[in-house]
């Protein structure tokens, strides 16, 4: 039963429950880009994106990926493991989008000949900096052991989530993972994998399906989303 708030994000609210180690993923109708500079109310966004993440953390799960998914509760609540998130974002890219081309000065579209795995800091005074594995440490941000295992699951998720969307039409361009320790001591996947935290671009089209039409105003990102869903629940 859902309780008292836990926390509120951008996108999501976090309610505690009855039972102490799980919690109450609530997807928000909202949108926001660039640290929060943009931001829209968009009706039916949380929906979609709760249905999306719920489909990939089931997947994840039957490939014998850690995660902190229990069930999908509702059209826009999740059911969850507590986590002791940690302050890291692991982004893999398998093509050159978003800000990897400005700091690179690489062109957009460009194919990476193997997985590009990056860090950063969640930090929002500080705008999520990337960091290499030195500057974790440095920082404590999460435990040393964990640091290998964080970036050979994120690589594993990849190769899963990259086979998945091709056989659906979708070109998986770069996502970001968040980890956690659950109740249980292990390290697992976190938060959301939506197309808020991915680049999903049409295989045949190229048509740009995530937040990107939200950021840079390529279209109607509730369509985009829905395309999405609709393409991954095709058997």
């Amino acid at each position: 039963m859902k309780k008292k708030v836990l926390y509120e994000g951008k996108a999501k609210i976090v309610y505690e429950t009855d039972e102490p180690d799980r919690l109450i993923l609530f997807f928000k109708d909202t949108a926001s880009a660039f640290d929060g500079e943009k931001k829209a109310y968009i009706q039916g966004k949380g929906v979609l994106n709760c249905q999306i993440s719920s489909l990939i953390f089931q997947i994840l799960g039957e490939k014998g990926i850690k995660t902190h998914f229990i069930k999908q509760l509702s059209e826009s609540e999740m059911l969850v493991w507590r986590a002791e998130r940690f302050l890291v974002e692991v982004v893999v890219r398998n093509i050159g989008a978003g800000s990897v081309v400005k700091r690179l000065g690489i062109e957009e579209g460009k194919v990476f000949d193997e997985p590009l795995l990056e860090l950063f800091y969640k930090n929002d005074e500080l705008h999520d900096p990337m960091i290499c594995e030195e500057h974790v440490k440095v920082l404590g941000l999460v435990p040393s052991e964990a640091i290998p295992l964080m970036k050979e699951t994120a690589l594993k998720v990849n190769e899963i989530l990259k086979d998945f969307f091709a056989s659906h039409g979708i070109t998986l361009v770069d996502f970001k993972l968040e980890f956690g320790r659950l109740p249980d001591g292990r390290i697992a996947v976190v938060d959301e994998i939506t197309p808020d935290s991915m680049r999903l671009w049409d295989i045949e089209t190229g048509e740009k399906l995530d937040k990107d039409r939200f950021r840079y105003d390529l279209g109607d990102l509730l369509e985009g989303y829905t395309k999405v869903l609709k393409k991954i629940k095709e058997s």
